[in-house]
């Protein structure tokens, strides 16, 4: 019999696949490789990952939905399940828009990958080392899968890729074969959300709940494995190939595997906004030390910027919400002039309300350079352009932001602001031991210290 409906491919073809090259390749690097693999550079930068996202749990967990979530599922302590952990970890983490990310995965794998680590670890005797190297290996696949498609342009990153890296991550941590790791990616590659791309440019807050899901469902699909559950043979290249992206490319997966880590090409944050402002943002602090250190707001006629097409995309200048001005150009400008940064207290309902920032933020016009778009991914470039009432103009541009693997922020910078963030939450004591115990994690015997003080334990 033959089907005659365009893109309909019969059973009896697709059940014939084999497992791809890729995946066999890579299980087997995810299983053979130890900790004394990986190089100096990747050690050092995955403690600051796992620092960066300890940070920015720590101080979403002191959100008021995340608290209330909390109280309504569970405590997340030692009555909590792993699950719950896992979940709540990655929403609380993604609550502030200041955890890292991978400008060339097109996402923010640590916080996908770091509280399934540590979810899994309270359970367990769990080495630093081996928490490392599961990240790392975590880290890799879910950013590999971001740099080998394309994801549809209406769905958001967050919740997709991230939960196959989970997956990965607590599959070896729990010494799965080759194999078992191939099936578990194979499931977890099935496991991720629909999600929407308009709940970043809305500020519907279920947006940060995606990460949490990807830590959870991860978990998840290791034990579904060992349940006995199976995957298809390309889960991947399925869904990546065509249901939630395109344009697969799988030699992405295995390229330069074990010399090229992509934890060591990431980008931590300063600013507490969607990155696709940040350009935008360093240009403008030039423009300000400039102009001597300060712009008076109410003499500024209008600000122009040009940039690249998904930061073009945020020029909403009347956000509904904190998420909704981390998400608009014309807010997260306005409100750097008006408090002198881009801080947590920046994007806080009192100052979404002050009627001189949101006066400033509607004289702020945003358009798309071709130009600069065709710059992506690996530079995200803006050109930013101040008028003031008495006729002078100051034009600034970045073709990098600040932190991207081009321009770095050092470690101290990263400890700087894992301290600024956590130490209001537990205090600036317990946030300097926590930074102390993740700084020399490869020597830690379990993470217990580390879950105590967080209260992950």
């Amino acid at each position: 019999m033959a089907i005659t409906t365009p893109g309909v491919v019969p059973a009896s073809v697709l059940v014939t696949g084999l497992t791809p090259g890729w995946l066999t390749t890579f299980a087997r690097f995810a299983r053979r490789t130890r900790y004394e693999d990986l190089p100096e550079e990747v050690v050092a930068r995955t403690r600051l990952v796992i620092l960066d996202c300890i940070g920015a749990m720590l101080a979403g967990r002191r959100e008021p939905e995340v608290a209330e979530a909390e109280r309504r599922l569970g405590r997340t302590g030692r009555s909590g399940s792993k699950l719950l952990r896992a979940f709540l970890g990655g929403t609380a983490g993604t609550m502030l828009e200041i955890d890292e990310g991978n400008q060339y995965a097109r996402g923010h794998p640590g916080i996908h990958v770091v509280p399934a680590v540590l979810a899994l670890a309270a359970d367990r005797k769990v080495t630093g080392a081996t928490a490392i190297l599961a990240t790392a290996l975590g880290y890799e696949i879910g950013a590999r899968i971001g740099i080998a498609s394309k994801l549809r342009v209406t769905m958001h990153p967050h919740g997709t890729w991230g939960t196959v890296g989970a997956a990965l991550a607590v599959a070896r941590l729990r010494g799965a074969s080759a194999t078992e790791i191939a099936e578990t990616i194979n499931v977890a590659s099935s496991l991720g959300l629909t999600t929407s791309r308009r709940t970043m440019l809305e500020g519907a807050t279920v947006r940060n709940t995606y990460a949490g899901f990807s830590n959870m469902l991860g978990i998840m699909a290791h034990d579904l494995v060992r349940s006995g559950f199976t995957g298809e043979v390309d889960g991947v290249g399925s869904v990546y190939g065509g249901i939630a992206a395109e344009d697969w490319r799988p030699e992405e997966m295995v390229r330069e595997l074990g010399t090229r880590w992509e934890i060591a090409r990431n980008y931590f944050k300063r600013h507490a906004a969607c990155r696709y402002n940040h350009g935008a943002l360093d240009a403008l602090a030039r423009i300000v030390a400039e102009a001597g250190g300060r712009l008076d707001p109410e003499a500024i006629r209008a600000i122009e910027v040009k940039t690249y097409v998904w930061a073009a995309q945020l020029d909403h200048s009347e956000p509904a919400s904190m998420l909704a001005a981390k998400f608009s150009m014309p807010f997260s400008l306005a409100t750097f002039i008006v408090h002198g940064a881009a801080t947590l207290d920046a994007f806080r309902d009192p100052a979404r309300a002050d009627a001189v920032t949101r006066a400033l933020a509607r004289r702020v016009r945003v358009d798309e350079d071709p130009a600069l778009t065709a710059m992506l991914p690996g530079l995200r470039p803006a050109r930013v352009t101040v008028s003031l009432t008495d006729g002078r103009v100051f034009t600034a541009e970045a073709l990098t932001n600040k932190g991207d693997t081009e321009d770095p922020y050092d470690a101290a910078e990263v400890e700087a602001k894992f301290m600024e963030v956590a130490a209001p939450a537990i205090g600036t004591e317990a946030a300097g031991a926590v930074a102390r115990a993740v700084l020399g994690l490869d020597k830690a015997a379990s993470l217990g210290g580390i879950l105590e003080l967080i209260d992950m334990k």
